[in-house]
Protein backbone atom coordinates (compact mmCIF):
# COMPACT_ATOMS: atom_id res chain seq x y z
CA UNK A 1 0.00 0.00 0.00
CA UNK A 2 2.77 2.41 0.95
CA UNK A 3 4.63 1.63 -2.28
CA UNK A 4 1.46 2.27 -4.28
CA UNK A 5 1.08 5.69 -2.67
CA UNK A 6 4.71 6.54 -3.50
CA UNK A 7 4.18 5.53 -7.13
CA UNK A 8 0.98 7.59 -7.36
CA UNK A 9 2.75 10.55 -5.79
CA UNK A 10 5.62 10.32 -8.27
CA UNK A 11 3.12 10.06 -11.15
CA UNK A 12 1.41 13.24 -9.94
CA UNK A 13 4.74 15.06 -9.79
CA UNK A 14 5.62 13.95 -13.31
CA UNK A 15 2.19 15.02 -14.56
CA UNK A 16 2.37 18.53 -13.09
CA UNK A 17 5.91 19.14 -14.31
CA UNK A 18 5.14 18.02 -17.86
CA UNK A 19 1.55 18.95 -18.60
CA UNK A 20 0.51 18.21 -22.16
CA UNK A 21 -3.21 18.76 -21.64
CA UNK A 22 -6.16 17.01 -23.27
CA UNK A 23 -5.88 18.54 -26.72
CA UNK A 24 -2.76 17.14 -28.30
CA UNK A 25 1.02 17.46 -28.04
CA UNK A 26 2.23 20.96 -28.91
CA UNK A 27 5.63 19.58 -29.88
CA UNK A 28 3.97 17.53 -32.62
CA UNK A 29 2.23 20.53 -34.21
CA UNK A 30 3.88 21.79 -37.39
CA UNK A 31 4.61 25.50 -37.66
CA UNK A 32 6.02 28.00 -40.13
CA UNK A 33 6.46 30.54 -37.32
CA UNK A 34 6.09 34.30 -37.45
CA UNK A 35 5.48 36.18 -40.68
CA UNK A 36 7.83 38.99 -41.60
CA UNK A 37 4.95 41.35 -40.80
CA UNK A 38 5.03 40.11 -37.21
CA UNK A 39 8.82 39.98 -36.98
CA UNK A 40 9.58 43.43 -38.39
CA UNK A 41 8.07 45.50 -35.51
CA UNK A 42 10.24 43.39 -33.17
CA UNK A 43 13.29 44.73 -35.05
CA UNK A 44 14.15 41.31 -36.39
CA UNK A 45 15.66 40.95 -39.85
CA UNK A 46 14.42 37.38 -40.20
CA UNK A 47 11.06 35.62 -40.02
CA UNK A 48 9.72 32.12 -39.38
CA UNK A 49 10.21 29.85 -36.38
CA UNK A 50 13.52 31.48 -35.33
CA UNK A 51 11.73 34.85 -35.13
CA UNK A 52 8.91 33.38 -33.02
CA UNK A 53 11.43 31.81 -30.67
CA UNK A 54 13.42 35.02 -30.35
CA UNK A 55 10.27 37.01 -29.51
CA UNK A 56 9.23 34.37 -26.98
CA UNK A 57 12.68 34.48 -25.42
CA UNK A 58 12.36 38.25 -25.05
CA UNK A 59 9.14 37.75 -23.09
CA UNK A 60 10.48 34.91 -20.91
CA UNK A 61 11.52 36.93 -17.84
CA UNK A 62 8.13 38.63 -17.66
CA UNK A 63 6.35 35.36 -18.42
CA UNK A 64 8.06 33.65 -15.51
CA UNK A 65 6.30 36.03 -13.09
CA UNK A 66 3.06 34.31 -14.08
CA UNK A 67 4.40 30.78 -14.43
CA UNK A 68 2.61 29.39 -11.39
CA UNK A 69 -0.82 30.72 -12.34
CA UNK A 70 -0.31 29.74 -15.99
CA UNK A 71 0.40 26.17 -14.87
CA UNK A 72 -2.55 26.22 -12.48
CA UNK A 73 -4.96 27.49 -15.14
CA UNK A 74 -3.63 24.90 -17.58
CA UNK A 75 -4.10 22.10 -15.08
CA UNK A 76 -7.66 23.19 -14.25
CA UNK A 77 -8.66 23.42 -17.92
CA UNK A 78 -6.52 20.48 -19.11
CA UNK A 79 -4.58 22.73 -21.49
CA UNK A 80 -0.82 22.65 -21.94
CA UNK A 81 0.60 25.67 -20.03
CA UNK A 82 3.05 26.21 -22.89
CA UNK A 83 0.11 26.94 -25.20
CA UNK A 84 -1.26 29.50 -22.75
CA UNK A 85 2.19 31.10 -22.54
CA UNK A 86 2.45 31.19 -26.33
CA UNK A 87 -0.86 33.05 -26.57
CA UNK A 88 0.16 35.45 -23.78
CA UNK A 89 3.41 36.23 -25.59
CA UNK A 90 1.62 36.90 -28.87
CA UNK A 91 -1.27 38.84 -27.36
CA UNK A 92 0.43 41.06 -24.79
CA UNK A 93 4.18 40.35 -24.62
CA UNK A 94 3.46 39.01 -21.11
CA UNK A 95 1.91 42.35 -20.17
CA UNK A 96 4.50 44.69 -21.70
CA UNK A 97 2.15 45.77 -24.49
CA UNK A 98 -0.71 46.70 -22.12
CA UNK A 99 -1.71 49.88 -20.35
CA UNK A 100 -1.19 50.08 -16.59
CA UNK A 101 -4.71 48.78 -15.98
CA UNK A 102 -4.32 45.87 -18.39
CA UNK A 103 -6.02 47.01 -21.59
CA UNK A 104 -4.80 46.63 -25.17
CA UNK A 105 -6.10 46.72 -28.73
CA UNK A 106 -7.32 50.29 -28.42
CA UNK A 107 -9.17 49.53 -25.19
CA UNK A 108 -11.12 46.57 -26.62
CA UNK A 109 -9.14 43.68 -25.15
CA UNK A 110 -8.26 42.93 -21.54
CA UNK A 111 -5.45 41.18 -19.76
CA UNK A 112 -2.53 38.94 -20.56
CA UNK A 113 -4.63 36.83 -22.97
CA UNK A 114 -6.50 39.86 -24.37
CA UNK A 115 -10.12 38.85 -23.78
CA UNK A 116 -12.20 40.97 -26.16
CA UNK A 117 -14.90 42.92 -24.30
CA UNK A 118 -17.02 43.06 -27.47
CA UNK A 119 -17.60 39.30 -27.24
CA UNK A 120 -16.95 38.46 -23.58
CA UNK A 121 -17.28 40.08 -20.16
CA UNK A 122 -13.73 40.13 -18.73
CA UNK A 123 -13.31 38.67 -15.24
CA UNK A 124 -10.60 39.11 -12.63
CA UNK A 125 -7.58 41.38 -12.66
CA UNK A 126 -5.66 41.61 -15.91
CA UNK A 127 -2.82 39.45 -14.57
CA UNK A 128 -4.83 37.08 -12.36
CA UNK A 129 -5.47 33.36 -12.53
CA UNK A 130 -9.19 34.11 -12.92
CA UNK A 131 -8.37 35.99 -16.11
CA UNK A 132 -6.15 33.18 -17.39
CA UNK A 133 -8.87 30.62 -16.69
CA UNK A 134 -11.35 32.70 -18.67
CA UNK A 135 -8.96 33.08 -21.60
CA UNK A 136 -8.16 29.38 -21.52
CA UNK A 137 -11.86 28.48 -21.41
CA UNK A 138 -12.36 30.61 -24.54
CA UNK A 139 -9.49 28.72 -26.20
CA UNK A 140 -10.99 25.36 -25.21
CA UNK A 141 -14.31 26.45 -26.67
CA UNK A 142 -12.57 27.25 -29.95
CA UNK A 143 -10.73 23.91 -30.01
CA UNK A 144 -14.03 22.09 -29.47
CA UNK A 145 -15.64 24.06 -32.31
CA UNK A 146 -12.80 22.98 -34.59
CA UNK A 147 -13.15 19.37 -33.39
CA UNK A 148 -16.81 19.43 -34.44
CA UNK A 149 -16.04 21.17 -37.71
CA UNK A 150 -13.12 18.92 -38.67
CA UNK A 151 -13.64 15.59 -36.87
CA UNK A 152 -11.12 13.79 -39.10
CA UNK A 153 -8.25 16.10 -38.22
CA UNK A 154 -5.71 14.80 -35.71
CA UNK A 155 -5.76 16.20 -32.17
CA UNK A 156 -2.70 18.29 -33.02
CA UNK A 157 -4.36 19.71 -36.14
CA UNK A 158 -7.49 20.53 -34.11
CA UNK A 159 -5.34 22.20 -31.45
CA UNK A 160 -3.68 24.40 -34.05
CA UNK A 161 -7.07 25.18 -35.59
CA UNK A 162 -8.39 26.18 -32.16
CA UNK A 163 -5.43 28.50 -31.63
CA UNK A 164 -6.15 30.15 -34.99
CA UNK A 165 -9.83 30.46 -34.05
CA UNK A 166 -8.87 32.15 -30.76
CA UNK A 167 -7.78 35.08 -32.92
CA UNK A 168 -10.23 35.11 -35.82
CA UNK A 169 -13.06 32.75 -34.88
CA UNK A 170 -13.85 29.19 -36.02
CA UNK A 171 -15.59 30.34 -39.20
CA UNK A 172 -12.29 31.72 -40.44
CA UNK A 173 -10.73 28.24 -40.32
CA UNK A 174 -11.56 26.74 -43.72
CA UNK A 175 -8.62 24.42 -44.44
CA UNK A 176 -5.67 23.16 -42.45
CA UNK A 177 -2.98 24.77 -44.61
CA UNK A 178 -4.93 28.03 -44.95
CA UNK A 179 -6.21 28.38 -41.40
CA UNK A 180 -4.12 31.50 -40.69
CA UNK A 181 -5.37 33.44 -43.70
CA UNK A 182 -7.52 36.15 -42.14
CA UNK A 183 -5.80 36.11 -38.74
CA UNK A 184 -3.67 39.04 -37.58
CA UNK A 185 -0.67 39.19 -39.96
CA UNK A 186 -1.91 35.89 -41.45
CA UNK A 187 0.32 33.89 -39.08
CA UNK A 188 -1.40 33.71 -35.69
CA UNK A 189 -1.53 29.95 -35.06
CA UNK A 190 1.84 29.28 -36.65
CA UNK A 191 3.48 31.99 -34.56
CA UNK A 192 1.77 30.97 -31.31
CA UNK A 193 2.66 27.29 -31.85
CA UNK A 194 6.35 28.15 -32.36
CA UNK A 195 6.34 30.36 -29.26
CA UNK A 196 4.57 27.65 -27.26
CA UNK A 197 7.19 25.11 -28.33
CA UNK A 198 9.86 27.49 -27.01
CA UNK A 199 8.07 27.79 -23.65
CA UNK A 200 7.66 24.00 -23.51
CA UNK A 201 11.44 23.73 -23.57
CA UNK A 202 11.68 26.33 -20.83
CA UNK A 203 9.67 24.73 -18.07
CA UNK A 204 6.05 25.27 -19.12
Amino acid sequence: MYLTLIILGLAALIDTSNQSGCYGDINRVDSTGASCQTAKPERLKYCGVPASQKIAEGDLTRMNKYKDIIKSAGRKQCVDPAVIAGIISRESHAGAALTADGWGDGGNAFGLMQVDKRYHTPVGKWNSEAHLIQGTQILVGMIKEIQRKFPRWTKEQQLKGGISAYNAGPRNVQTYQGMDIGTTHNDYANDVVARAQFYKKNGY
